[in-house]
């Protein structure tokens, strides 16, 4: 097996049961980063970049901490700008809207937020200038995108997320 050229690690969980959070700043619910940690050991990390949200940015300084690897902030690896479902609970978006959403995830946008197809764009920039041996701490669907592009796999917008606080390790595809 090759060696892994990137790591791709999901914030910790938060606290936000039922709720549309994508923007929403919200911190993690704890700020336990032993497993991702352990999960990283022998991974030859030399770069360290995140989400600028603060779930992504409690996690990397403890990552950084333990790599003595300095954090890099990059604002494309915020998550899906859900406009004005951002903080409603999943059960007050209409119904109507959400089925819009899942039956047209690259063209759909919630009001005053962003599209799938937005989002990859913003990954697909990322991922143009992304040196090897780099820890990404970031969102779901950011990692989600990435990892596609990186497996050189067709993006899938409705495929599930990796869990929050777990990690990925990428070989290089090709």
């Amino acid at each position: 097996m090759a060696e892994a050229s990137h790591a791709l690690v999901r914030h910790l969980p938060v606290a936000a049961k039922g709720l549309c959070y994508g923007r929403l700043d919200l911190p993690a619910e704890d700020d336990d980063a032993a497993a991702v940690l352990a999960a990283l050991r022998g991974f030859p990390a030399r770069h360290l970049v995140c989400s600028p949200a603060r779930r992504c940015r409690s996690l990397a300084a403890a990552v950084g901490a333990a790599l003595a690897l300095p954090v890099r902030r990059d604002p494309r690896l915020q998550e899906l700008d859900f406009g004005a479902w951002e903080g409603l609970p999943w059960n007050d978006v209409p119904r109507a809207s959400l089925d819009e959403w899942a039956a047209n995830p690259w063209g759909f946008a919630p009001p005053g937020g962003e599209s799938g197809a937005a989002l990859v764009a913003r990954v697909r920039a990322f991922r143009a200038g992304l040196p090897r041996r780099t820890v990404i701490v970031a969102h779901g669907g950011p990692l989600k995108v990435l990892r596609c592009l990186l497996e050189k796999r067709p993006v899938d917008l409705l495929a599930p997320a990796q869990p929050p606080g777990s990690v990925c390790l990428i070989s290089p595809a090709g």
